[in-house]
């Protein structure tokens, strides 16, 4: 059983069970995007899993450096044993070495394993150097009589982390050795990898080119990807190990200098030194426990968009720094939309109030047409504006930051730019956003394009348009106007705020009129959709004309929408989203990529949307502390499942609720922390 301090050991003799080594990952980023991940077990069962994901500027974005690294272990016997790792015989992916490995645990949510092999035990660790694509793989001998030989033979396919495993490289890779230092490169755009060993004794490197033909991917193959690829090793370092003494593989794409200036052991004091500081940060009820481990969860989304340069220059000459989110490991860049439901729980309950602040900055900068982007694509330095709610969030995490910072001086920069926003769409803007003038609702839609954030798209087919009037569109754009409303009283007086507040009375009043459905007892999830009906199915959205900070439904009708919400879209780990009974359900999110979004918001179980559910139920029943609480529970198992020390993207919608999706996902993590903060209060 894997406990909640993420630690799982296996007494001597015992083997582990090697499906749940390989379907529980591990994380460890870098503050610029870039990561390292794999498998408990060592083997690679995905495109994104690698010891060194760099992160560039645009065009290039993440870079998959290091693929695998195969490790040995030669005993003072003279018999080589392989641990942590993977082989390819005959076509089968192999995995050797798990009979040695002890335990697995999070250490400041770092990821440690220990292995006993013939009475030697040996620990390794994985961590960055913070904001640097510099990755240290750390071995340190606990135990044993003798000394024994560690040999390590990093593996590479330079490419875009999220292209295809089985392009072939144009050129042939070229190694260069500079003393102890070694270097590869392909002649190719991809950056210059640098490696070499800190510690040990009798170091050295045998160069020997090798290529593995016939890697198997085998999770890229179960979601119709192409899974099948090559990989190539310069050759093997090798060094020298006594009871207590460590050594450490340094790979990065940063110049010698960087590298260099930075030994691996104070690197690693300087990154727990700083995840110490994270937890001690946050505020009160996140220091401890389940909440703690997610303040670190929370470090991994936060970061400084290096592939984006101009940001960083716009930000600079204003004094400022450019910040952003990434959504989700391992595939997502940073999302308008994500970002601002993820500012409070991911800065604001962890204390990093001026990263919130530059994250609003940040996206105050890229504002066209009344919108922020819908997201930034991997290798371009613009965004994608296709969303109609992402800038209705901006509105409520701005709302957030306020009420902790008492910023004045960002609200009234920001003020002008919010003005412009609400302008935009009473006037209307791009992909059909706007104010129907007849009923004050905010309409949204264009042919081919998905707006809310029920966005799966497959080729041209859109699988939730939701054209029309969409029920959390509407309860975000009334939040929007009652917002804007009290800041533009306060700085520019009542009659400026006049306006704001007649724009908001007349969509409330449409909006009960309109959505309420009353055989149901709930809401319509879109009006004036295509074909002019309503649509009656049960989707979580409707949370939302509760939860936010001015709910635009009639308290009247809370408990029943809640009661209707409760029965039929709870689940341990978020809400469905949509109702079982529906014709459209999907139970499992699984398969090829067509099969996936079909499901993707046909009932999947989405992690987020507890937290508006919270403070739905919260805000009803105000004295029910304890039972908004126990919500939460299903997330502490979860937290050993998967993505170890995170919570994923999404679930299926029945027991046993199989996480899929993302491994790590910052919504996810950032409501959920939020919830549990708000729940302690």
């Amino acid at each position: 059983m894997w406990d909640e301090v993420r630690t799982k050991a296996w007494s001597p003799g015992e083997r582990p069970e090697l499906a749940g080594l390989l379907e529980r990952e591990w994380l460890v980023t870098n503050g610029l995007g870039g990561y390292a991940s794999g498998t408990v077990a060592g083997a690679a069962t995905r495109r994104y899993h690698g010891l060194l994901i760099a992160a560039h500027p645009a065009p290039l974005g993440r870079v998959m450096m290091v693929n695998h690294l195969w490790e040995y272990l030669r005993l003072p016997s003279y018999q080589t044993v392989p641990f942590g790792g993977e082989e390819k015989q005959k076509g089968l992916l192999q995995i050797h070495g798990a009979e040695y490995l002890t335990e697995f645990h999070l250490e400041a949510g770092l990821p440690v394993w220990r292995y006993e092999v013939d009475g030697f035990r040996l620990e390794k660790r994985i961590y960055f150097a913070y904001r640097h694509n510099t990755v240290y793989t750390q071995y340190r001998l606990l135990t044993g009589s003798g000394k024994v030989r560690l040999k390590l033979k990093p593996s590479v396919h330079f490419r875009g982390h999220d292209d295809p495993v089985s392009e072939v490289p144009d050129k042939p890779y070229k190694l260069t050795v500079v003393g102890e230092r070694y270097e590869m490169s392909d002649g190719s755009p991809w950056p210059t990898l640098r490696m070499m060993v800190a510690g040990g004794a009798n170091a050295g490197f045998t160069s020997r080119g090798e290529r593995s033909d016939d890697i198997i991917y085998r999770v890229e193959e179960s979601r119709g990807y192409q899974y099948e690829g090559a990989l190539w090793s310069p050759g093997q370092f090798r060094l020298d190990l006594e009871p207590g003494q460590e050594a450490t593989l340094v790979l990065s794409t940063e110049p010698w200098e960087s590298v260099t200036a930075i030994d691996p052991a104070h690197a690693l004091a300087c990154e727990l030194d700083r995840r110490q500081r994270l937890v001690a940060l946050a505020v009160p009820a996140a220091r401890t426990g389940f909440a703690a481990e997610l303040v670190l969860a929370a470090d991994q989304f936060i970061f400084t968009p290096a592939a984006r340069v101009a940001d960083s220059a716009r930000a600079w000459a204003h004094g400022d720094e450019a910040r952003s989110v990434i959504a989700g490991y391992h595939w997502f860049t940073d999302w308008g939309r994500d970002t601002m439901i993820s500012l409070e729980g991911l800065t604001l309950c962890t204390g990093r109030h001026a990263d919130a602040g530059y994250i609003l900055r940040t996206f105050a900068q890229h504002i066209k047409d009344g919108l922020i982007p819908n997201l930034f694509p991997e290798k371009d330095q613009e965004g994608l504006y296709h969303t109609a709610d992402a800038t209705l969030w901006y509105f409520h995490a701005l709302k957030r930051y306020l009420d902790v910072t008492r910023d004045r001086g960002t609200l009234q920069l920001l003020l002008p730019k919010l003005k412009d926003i609400v302008d935009h769409h009473v006037r209307g803007t791009r992909f059909g956003i706007g104010v129907d003038p007849a009923d004050g609702l905010l309409r949204q839609g264009a042919e081919g394009y998905q707006l809310t954030w029920m966005d799966a798209k497959v080729d041209d087919w859109v699988v939730t348009p939701r054209r029309g009037k969409a029920v959390e569109i509407n309860a975000l754009w009334y939040n929007a106007l009652r917002l804007l409303e009290g800041w533009v009283r306060e700085e520019d007086g009542e009659a400026a705020a006049g306006v704001l507040a007649a724009h908001a009375a007349k969509a409330r009043d449409a909006f009960n009129r309109r959505f309420w459905y009353d055989p149901g007892g709930y809401l319509y999830d879109v009006v004036d959709g295509p074909d002019g009906k309503p649509d009656s199915a049960i989707r979580p959205n409707q949370v939302f004309a509760i939860s936010l900070d001015h709910p635009v439904l009639d308290p009247a009708r809370w408990r029943p929408v809640l009661q209707v919400v409760r029965e039929n879209l709870l689940t341990p780990v978020g809400l469905r989203s949509l109702a079982p009974a529906h014709p459209d359900y999907k139970a499992q999110y699984f398969g090829n990529l067509r099969a996936r979004d079909a499901a993707y918001h046909q009932g999947t179980v989405w992690a987020w949307l507890i937290g508006p559910y919270v403070d739905a139920w919260l805000r009803t029943y105000p004295d029910d502390r304890g039972g908004a609480a126990k919500l939460l529970d299903g997330f502490r198992q979860h937290m050993s499942e998967a993505c170890v020390g995170s919570i994923s993207e999404v679930f299926d919608a029945e027991p046993p609720y199989t996480p899929r999706g993302c491994i790590a996902q910052a919504w996810s993590v950032a409501e959920v922390l939020r919830s549990l903060v708000k729940v302690a209060a």
